[in-house]
């Protein structure tokens, strides 16, 4: 593991009790970092707390609901005063039918978690960043947000909506020492594989050349060195980690 420095830094990492959330909680704590989990299930975090081996401030927030998230906050600036990195990584799948059978009312759901909830995180934390003229913000989005997956239409296109919003913020964040960027991987084989069908998972690992999924260690390694002072110069920008399957 290459040594990042993230020393006295302080990072809030959405969905972090889990999945990809969980391996970039390890890859910052590893790097020097204080963590704290803003996720919806207590025994979750309660659960990958213990073998992490260092503190992880935990705090329940269901990140599609904006007051929740404003609560969340405040409970969070009472131990630590100050956050340098925002990582959101809280994301649902939805069903995997076809779009003229997807039930509205999951539709809005997907929607409510991938993209509201992460436009919450930002609109709340941005501004405490921008007091101090500096932050990390990194998103997880997909590449099914940019070729579109079949029968993941809610999934592909909260997942698009994560980049153009990514590309937005950045730019508007671009005269300030706050760097705003998302990686977009392809299937990484974690928990979230529950959710989808056996079809649609074959499906997602017959496009990846390399002929395998990736590892949520991977994508904590690219996330780290986002979150670090010497990503400086990128913003706005988007990071595959798709096995060569992206073809731009």
């Amino acid at each position: 593991m290459n040594k990042l420095d993230l020393s006295g830094r302080h990072a809030v990492v959405t969905g972090g009790a889990a999945g990809l959330g969980l391996a970039i909680t390890q890859r910052l704590l590893a790097s020097g970092a204080t963590v704290t989990w803003w996720d919806q299930d207590a025994a979750a975090m309660a659960c990958a707390a213990v073998p992490l081996g260092q503190p992880v401030h935990s705090v329940v927030l269901d990140v599609g609901q904006h007051e929740s998230v404003v609560e969340a906050l405040r409970v969070t600036l009472q131990r630590h005063p100050v956050i340098d990195i925002l990582i959101n990584c809280a994301g649902i799948t939805g069903p995997n039918v076809k779009l003229w059978d997807y039930p509205p009312a999951e539709w809005l759901q997907v929607m409510q978690v991938n993209l509201n909830g992460l436009f919450y995180c930002c609109r709340e934390v941005a501004p405490l960043m921008r007091l101090r003229n500096y932050g990390r913000i990194v998103n997880i989005a997909s590449v099914a947000g940019k070729e579109g997956n079949p029968n993941a239409s809610a999934y592909s296109a909260s997942k698009a909506a994560v980049i153009a919003l990514t590309k937005s913020l950045g730019k508007e964040l671009a005269d300030t020492g706050i760097r705003v960027n998302c990686v977009t991987p392809a299937a990484v084989k974690t928990a979230i594989f529950d959710q989808m069908s056996a079809e649609h998972i074959q499906f997602m690992l017959s496009k990846i050349p390399m002929g395998r999924f990736g590892e949520p260690e991977e994508v904590a390694a690219m996330v780290a060195w986002l979150c670090t002072e010497e990503c400086s110069f990128s913003t706005g920008a988007v990071f595959d980690l798709s096995g060569g399957r992206a073809t731009y």
